[in-house]
């Protein structure tokens, strides 16, 4: 399913069904079951369509919002240690908080933070609703979240052809080339998805931040001066964008 297109469901049951899912990240399908009081057999068949149309898809015994299958991608870090990119799951919720918290916590990547909240707030990962939509792949070493991509995709017309990227990586992981892939397969996962721009915005003592995004094509749209006020400073907000097509 293209998170591009508008959501559209032909019976007003699965609308309802799909809803119930999207709003609790992964359910067991009995527990939908008793929730929206269908009989099994009615579920089943809802279901079935659901996940023909790429709407939805099984994990185990549970369902949840379905993106594009993603194969996950296994690298080398510049010291040598293994490490895989792949799309967020709900079981990642808690290290995926603490991983952004922890890069909040800094101080120097402000939409980190309200990433952070939000998500933590649902206590969903992915979303894809008539509203708003988000992407996330995080990397991992051996059992440990490294770093994360967070695309937030707004459904709003006028907006869809755009989103806002955040991407970060845990102190302990940095400079090691991690920042970079999971910058590289955010950026790639929208061009393949029909997005034209990104943005991402931090404060202009974030020098790395900065330069870290420069060095990867993104340019520098506006500052918005005295934007933040951090440990009771004024700080300005330097908007970065990159053009896909």
């Amino acid at each position: 399913m293209d998170v591009t297109e508008t959501l559209t469901f032909d019976h007003a049951d699965r609308k309802d069904i799909y809803d119930y899912i999207e709003s609790h990240g992964i359910v067991r399908e009995d527990e939908v079951r008793r929730a929206l009081n269908f009989e099994p057999a009615a579920l089943g068949a809802h279901l079935t369509v659901l996940r023909r149309d790429g709407y939805i898809r099984k994990v185990g015994d549970k369902v949840q919002v379905a993106y594009e299958e993603e194969d996950a991608r296994m690298f080398e870090a510049e010291d040598g240690t293994e490490c895989t990119i792949r799309t967020a799951q709900q079981v990642d919720l808690d290290a995926l908080v603490d991983a952004i918290k922890e890069v909040a916590e800094e101080g120097t990547y402000i939409e980190a933070e309200t990433v952070g909240d939000m998500i933590d707030h649902e206590e969903v990962i992915l979303r894809h609703n008539k509203v708003q939509s988000r992407m996330v792949f995080v990397a991992t070493v051996e059992d440990e979240l490294a770093g994360w991509v967070h695309l937030d995709l707004p459904e709003t017309g006028k907006l869809r052809h755009t989103a806002v990227l955040t991407v970060g990586a845990r102190a302990k992981f940095r400079g090691k080339g991690i920042g970079s892939r999971l910058l590289e397969r955010g950026v790639e996962w929208a061009e393949e998805h029909g997005f034209e721009k990104l943005y991402n915005s931090v404060p202009a003592t974030n020098e790395e931040a900065i330069s870290f995004l420069k060095d990867h094509g993104w340019e520098t749209e506006a500052v918005r001066e005295d934007h933040y006020k951090i440990d009771d400073e004024y700080v300005d907000e330097v908007m970065m964008a990159v053009r896909l097509r």
